[in-house]
C-alpha cells in the first residue's frame, strides 16, 4: 500500500468533511446569517468585516457565498475533484475567518479554544490545505482517476490493476455518504449541531431586536446612557441572600472572554457606561486597551484597607483610566455611622482637584442627608432605589438604619442580604428635592423585582440613570424595556438633572 497516498487521502477528506458539514448546517439552519460574526469582529481588520455587514444586500450575498463556498469546497476536497483549486479557495476562506478574530491583540480573548497566540485551528487547517496546492500526491481522488484514464487491456476489459485504481479513487464517495448518513442520524436522535472553530461566532443576542435607541444624560463632561451596566456580575459579587453557590456560579459563567463579549454587546446596544467596584479596574483597562472601546468607566473607590489613606485608591482608579470617580456606597454609610462624615467631603474634594466628576454613593438615605447637612454636595448621587413590595423584604418596623452590608440575621424578620433601599419613601422624598443628578442602583433589589417594575419605579421616582447588573443574554431585553419606559414616563414629577 502507498501509505503517503492513504494518509493524504484521509487528511484531505477530513478537512473536506469539516467544510461540508459547516456549510450544510448553515444552509439548513433557520434564518442563519453571518452578520453577528462580522459585526463582532475585533482586530486590525475589523473595519473591513463591519463594512461587509453594512447592509441587507451585501449581507445576503455574503451569506450565499459563505454557504456555497463551504459546501462546494468541502465536496471537492472530500472526493478529490479539482483539488488544487479547492484547496487554494479553502485557504482564502479560512484566512478570512482567521483575521476576523485573529489570535493576537484583541482577538486573543475571542478564541474558542482559549487564549492562543498566532496559531489556532484555522491557521493549522489553512497550512495543511496550502500543502495540497503544491504537493504532487494529493491522495486517491477523482483527479487521479481523470489523469490516469481507464486502464483497458487489448480485449477491451478493465484490468485487475485498473479496477483496483477505480475502487481506491472512488472510495471517498461511499465513505462520504456513510459519514453524511451518520451525521443525519445523530442530529435526528440527539438534535446536536456543533459549530467548529472555523466559523465560530460570539454568543450574543441579535442586536436587530432592539426597539430604538437609548437616550443619554450629561454628567460632568460625559454623556451617559440612561441605562448603565452594573459591575457586580462581572466582578462575581452576588447579593444572593442565603444561596451560597451563586457567587461561584457568576464567576464560572463570566470568564474573561464572556465579560468581554458582554461589554461589547452592551456597547453595541447603546449602553456606553459601566459602574464598577474598584477591583474590576484592571479588567476594564485591559478590555479598553485590547478593543479600543470608548466605554465610560465609573469607578467606585474606598479608603485603602491597609493604610486607611483616603486618596490612594482615587489616584489608582485614575491611573487605571477611569472616567468618573465615585465614593463607594457602603463606605459612605459606614463613615456617617462612625462619625467620620467629613472624610466624604475630603474624598470628593480630592477627586475634583484631579479634574474628575465626583459621585457619592449610599445605601442609606440618612448617609446622604447627613453629608448634605454638612455642606457636602457631590456632582451626582448614586442611591439604591427600589420599593419593598416583594416577599423577602423584612418588615419596615424591624429595619435598622445602616444595616445594609452588615450582619446577616437568621431571623426572617431581620436583614439578611435581602433589601438595599431600607426606606423607599424617604429616598423618594430626598431624590425629588435635591438639585444634582441621581443614578439609581439596585433597582431590582438584587433580582427580587422584574425589570419592567423596578426600572419604571426608579425612573418615575426621580432617577436620571439606572445602574443594572446584566448577563449578556439580558442586555437587549433590558435596553428595550428601558427605551419603552422612557418613552412612556407619565408619572415622573422630578425634572431631569442630566
Amino acid at each position: 500500500m502507498n501509505w503517503t497516498s492513504f494518509l493524504t487521502t484521509i487528511l484531505r477528506m477530513a478537512i473536506g468533511w469539516h467544510f461540508l458539514y459547516e456549510g450544510v448546517n448553515k444552509l439548513l439552519a433557520d434564518k442563519w446569517t453571518a452578520e453577528p460574526y462580522l459585526t463582532g469582529s475585533v482586530g486590525f481588520l475589523s473595519g473591513f468585516y463591519h463594512w461587509l455587514a453594512s447592509g441587507p444586500i451585501p449581507m445576503g450575498l455574503i451569506n450565499f457565498m459563505n454557504i456555497a463556498g463551504l459546501i462546494v469546497i468541502g465536496l471537492c476536497l472530500a472526493v478529490g475533484f479539482v483539488t488544487r483549486l479547492a484547496a487554494f479557495l479553502g485557504v482564502l476562506l479560512l484566512m478570512l475567518y482567521y483575521f476576523a478574530y485573529p489570535p493576537f491583540g484583541a482577538g486573543v480573548m475571542m478564541q474558542p479554544e482559549g487564549s492562543l497566540y498566532i496559531v489556532n485551528k484555522q491557521l493549522v487547517e489553512a497550512l495543511i490545505l496550502l500543502l495540497f496546492v503544491f504537493i504532487k500526491d494529493r491522495g486517491w481522488s477523482i483527479d487521479r482517476l481523470r489523469e490516469a484514464g481507464r486502464r483497458i487491456d487489448t480485449s477491451g476489459r478493465v484490468t485487475e490493476g485498473g479496477r483496483r485504481e477505480w475502487i481506491k479513487n472512488l472510495a471517498s464517495i461511499p465513505v462520504l455518504g456513510l459519514t453524511g448518513y451518520g451525521a443525519f442520524q445523530n442530529k435526528k436522535e440527539y438534535d446536536v449541531d456543533v459549530m467548529s472553530g472555523a466559523t465560530i461566532k460570539l454568543e450574543k443576542l441579535d442586536i436587530s431586536d432592539l426597539k430604538g435607541e437609548l437616550t443619554t444624560g450629561k454628567l460632568g463632561d460625559h454623556q451617559i446612557s440612561r441605562l448603565v451596566l452594573g459591575g457586580n456580575l462581572i466582578g462575581g459579587w452576588a447579593h444572593a441572600r442565603d444561596l451560597k453557590y451563586v457567587s461561584s456560579l457568576f464567576k464560572a459563567y463570566n470568564t474573561e472572554r464572556k465579560v468581554f463579549e458582554t461589554l461589547a454587546l452592551a456597547e453595541e446596544a447603546g449602553i456606553n457606561s459601566i459602574n464598577i467596584g474598584f477591583p474590576s479596574n484592571p479588567l476594564l483597562q485591559k478590555y479598553k486597551k485590547m478593543t479600543g472601546s470608548k466605554i465610560k468607566v465609573i469607578s467606585q473607590v474606598a479608603p485603602d484597607r491597609e493604610t486607611g489613606d483616603l486618596f490612594l485608591n482615587i489616584d489608582r482608579a485614575i491611573d487605571y483610566g477611569a472616567d468618573i470617580i465615585q465614593v463607594q456606597g457602603n463606605q459612605s454609610d459606614w463613615m456617617v455611622r462612625d462619625g467620620k462624615t467629613e472624610n466624604l467631603g475630603k474624598m470628593l474634594d480630592h477627586i475634583r482637584k484631579q479634574g474628575y466628576t465626583a459621585g457619592l454613593g449610599a445605601h442609606s438615605v440618612d448617609a446622604l442627608i447627613a453629608a448634605e447637612e454638612m455642606g457636602i454636595i457631590p456632582d451626582y448621587y448614586m442611591k439604591t432605589m427600589h420599593h419593598d413590595q416583594y416577599w423577602s423584604a423584612h418588615p419596615r418596623e424591624k429595619r435598622v438604619n445602616f444595616e445594609v452590608d452588615g450582619k446577616n440575621h437568621l431571623d426572617h424578620d431581620r436583614f439578611h442580604n435581602n433589601i438595599f433601599c431600607l426606606w423607599p419613601d424617604k429616598t423618594v422624598e430626598f431624590v425629588n428635592r435635591v438639585k444634582v443628578p441621581v443614578m439609581g442602583f439596585k433597582v431590582l433589589a438584587a433580582g427580587a423585582l422584574k425589570p419592567e417594575d423596578g426600572f419604571r419605579w426608579a425612573f418615575e421616582n426621580g432617577a436620571d440613570w439606572i445602574c443594572v447588573g446584566m448577563f449578556d443574554f439580558q442586555i437587549v431585553k433590558d435596553v428595550n424595556i428601558t427605551i419603552n419606559i422612557l418613552n412612556n414616563l407619565e408619572k415622573r414629577k422630578r425634572e431631569w438633572y442630566a
